[in-house]
């Protein structure tokens, strides 16, 4: 019989179609090869980091609030080991494509390589970082199992520790356990780590194989009713003292109006990202009244619905729809009832706190990154 060998690749395919979960590599392993590009434009490998007494990897995302939370601790230890010949290298192997749309609320970046740059960019990151989602392979040789997960080899390139980082999670304050500091610390003198393995809590890797539940997240979405109200002042000074206890975002829009058409669906990615946050989204359509069809028709076409986490807040507010069309005369009254400072030009976004008070403000088609992170703010 003839003998049939399996690849790197290979192995990982059987893993993905059996769906199953890498283990995580046991203390005492090999560092698995690798070959991964970088933000830096440039390939790297393990040999580049030959020369380093310890290497770090670091499995790490653009989205995960665990990983949002380290990646300023992570530059600062980056900073503290540096020349103590600790080399520490991030790793991206979420693929992009198995995110739901709510799981990506904690940070205006997904997990696309493309938005690796200025997520780095945004916490000053001076390591490298590298992009393994594409297939997965040394997440999978490793056995990265959430984000961030740390593999600390030494010197001969032997796993030593794995696990968190530290104590701290998804908190911002301050460490009162940083387990990588301490493998570090034992390692570079030549010591025993006494915790050689922790677990690693925070958002679950995004393996090749979860793509079927965002298709199926996708379709769910489709299937949502659109609705669409007559807005008057009276409803439109409601929707500006804000008692819905959320985030809410305005949009200020026209089917004719080719930037407002334009920036639209980035506007439903948002709210889909935030959907399980304390966020609403309110789209008020400056169309005349008697195109409300036509109107009808393009949110429908958009998927402009409401998700179960908002329709509460809604109900609260004695409200029917999260979309409006315009229908109370002089629109001017409607600038005065939640925005006086508007000019009258498409698009306008706004985002009003729980309080009624407005902290962000824009004309014309939005940086859709830019206005995620003033939801965050929003949210803080």
């Amino acid at each position: 019989m003839k003998k049939i060998t399996f690849g790197l690749l290979g192995v990982l395919c059987i893993a993905i179609h059996a769906q199953e979960i890498p283990k995580v590599l046991p203390i005492g392993s090999d560092l698995p090869s690798f070959s991964l590009p970088g933000i830096d434009g440039k390939n790297h490998t393990e040999k580049d980091y030959a020369e380093a007494k310890i290497l770090c990897l670091v499995f790490t995302c653009n989205h995960c609030p665990d990983s949002v939370a380290s990646a300023a601790r992570t530059e600062v230890i980056h900073q503290d080991y540096k020349d103590k010949g600790v080399a520490i290298v991030a790793i991206n192997s979420n693929n992009p494509g198995s995110l739901t749309p709510d799981e990506l609320g904690y940070s205006p970046f997904g997990d696309s390589f493309e938005e690796m740059a200025p997520f780095a960019k945004d916490f000053g990151w001076t390591f490298p970082y590298l992009y393994d989602g594409e297939n997965q392979q040394l997440a999978t040789a490793c056995g990265a199992q959430s984000t961030p997960h740390i593999f600390i080899f030494d010197a001969d390139r032997k796993l030593r520790y794995t696990g968190r980082m530290d104590d701290a999670g998804s908190s911002t304050g301050p460490v009162e356990k940083s387990f990588i500091r301490d493998a570090f610390d034992a390692l570079l003198a030549g010591s025993q780590i006494k915790e050689p393995v922790t677990r690693s809590f925070g958002c679950s890797t995004k393996w090749l194989f979860k793509g079927s539940t965002v298709v199926a997240e996708q379709k769910s979405w489709e299937g949502r009713p659109v609705t669409l109200d007559d807005l008057d002042e009276d409803i439109a000074k409601k929707l500006r003292e804000n008692k819905s206890g959320n985030v809410r975002l305005i949009n200020f829009w026209s089917t004719t109006c080719g930037p407002c058409v334009a920036e639209f669906p980035a506007l439903i990615e948002t709210y889909r990202r935030f959907q399980n946050r304390n966020v609403d989204l309110i789209t008020i359509s400056m169309d005349p009244s008697d195109n409300k069809g036509t109107v009808k028709k393009f949110l429908e076409s958009r998927h402009t619905a409401l998700s179960d986490h908002t329709k509460p807040s809604m109900d609260k507010e004695g409200r029917t729809s999260n979309n409006y069309i315009w229908n109370g005369g002089n629109p001017d009254k409607l600038a005065e009832a939640i925005f006086p400072e508007w000019t009258g030009a498409l698009p306008l976004s706004i985002i009003i706190a729980p309080d009624g008070k407005i902290i962000w403000s824009h004309n014309d088609g939005v940086d859709v990154v830019e206005l995620r992170r003033q939801i965050l703010k929003g949210l803080q």
